[in-house]
């Protein structure tokens, strides 16, 4: 396995959105693959907003995001792990925890110091094995949620 920039493969980029939008088109429902796809297209190499894929020989595993906002409502805390995505057939096999590494190596090189995600209930103990903590919880729509951070510089 491995961590390729988006920008590496813009081929991609349409079977990408079409996945984020199905996992977390819950949390925005007006939003469109056309925008999903318009916001990758967006993303930038060795700056925020940035966009990795794992890949193997077989295809592309999964996705992470690092951003300055993840949602409207959270305008607080800044930049955001986000978008975090497996294909169901890399599930299990660590690579979301990979990627979430890699995605904290990035920030970190890139002078972040606290990295902030969320995420809902049943992710939160998965992340807290990853080191992250929980900073707080609050009502987004209609999903309880969990604001949870990391120190990016001591990963």
């Amino acid at each position: 396995m491995r961590i390729v920039n988006l920008q590496d493969r813009p081929e991609l980029l349409p079977a990408l959105a079409a996945a984020h939008v199905q996992a977390f088109g819950n949390l925005l429902p007006d939003w469109t693959r056309e925008q999903a796809e318009s916001e990758l297209r967006a993303q930038q190499r060795d700056a925020i907003p940035c966009t990795w894929l794992m890949e193997d020989d077989g295809g592309w595993l999964g996705s992470v995001s690092l951003l300055h906002d993840d949602h409207e409502q959270i305008r607080g805390w800044s930049p955001w792990l986000a978008s975090l995505y497996v294909q169901p057939r890399a599930r299990g096999a660590g690579a979301g925890a990979q990627l979430v590494r890699y995605c904290v190596a990035q920030a970190a090189g890139l002078g972040v110091a606290t990295l902030y995600l969320y995420c809902e209930a049943p992710m939160v103990d998965w992340y807290l094995s990853l080191g992250w903590h929980v900073h707080t919880t609050l009502q987004l729509g209609p999903l309880a949620i969990t604001v949870m951070a990391i120190d990016a510089r001591q990963r």
